[in-house]
């Protein structure tokens, strides 16, 4: 891990997004047991909002250890540049890596069948890490972003 910056009292943390202009973004602390700190859907609408935003998620994440990505190559050079600044680690992958990781094959054989075994998988993050459960129905970005980081906190 590079130096990590922000939030002395905090442990560090992974950031897990599901890139796109409306991204998931989950938030694990990478103490001696990770656990989900925080999770949501963030729509930037545009690359300048998406750009003006990046500080500030990241700042939220303080101290970032890890950044893992997956989706769009071009936002995730946007997300990769400014955490690579701050000293954190980016580990890019695609949907397939975590799925292989955390589903099921038979999970795995159609997207619509990922999508639910991922919320499933995310609501039961979500109670075991004791954060506030969504007053609405999880959506797949953001439920993909918690599967990314729960991937994640297995590369080290």
């Amino acid at each position: 891990m590079g130096d990590v910056v922000g939030a002395p009292d905090r442990v560090p943390s992974l950031l897990a997004v599901d890139l796109g202009l409306y991204a998931g973004l989950a938030c694990f602390d990478l103490g001696s047991r990770p656990r989900l700190r925080w999770y949501r859907s963030q729509h930037f609408g545009n690359v300048t909002r998406l750009k003006a935003a990046l500080p500030k998620i990241l700042d939220e994440a303080a101290p970032l250890a890890t950044l893992c990505l997956e989706g769009d190559r071009h936002m995730g050079d946007l997300w990769a540049k400014l955490a690579e600044k701050r000293g954190a680690v980016v580990h890019r992958f695609n949907a397939e890596a975590w799925r292989q990781h955390l589903l099921l094959p038979r999970q795995q054989r159609h997207g619509k069948d990922a999508k639910a075994a991922a919320i499933d998988l995310a609501m039961e993050a979500i109670d075991v890490a004791g954060v506030k459960r969504p007053k609405t129905p999880l959506n797949d970005d953001v439920a993909e972003a918690i599967c990314i980081g729960l991937y994640g906190v297995t590369l080290g």
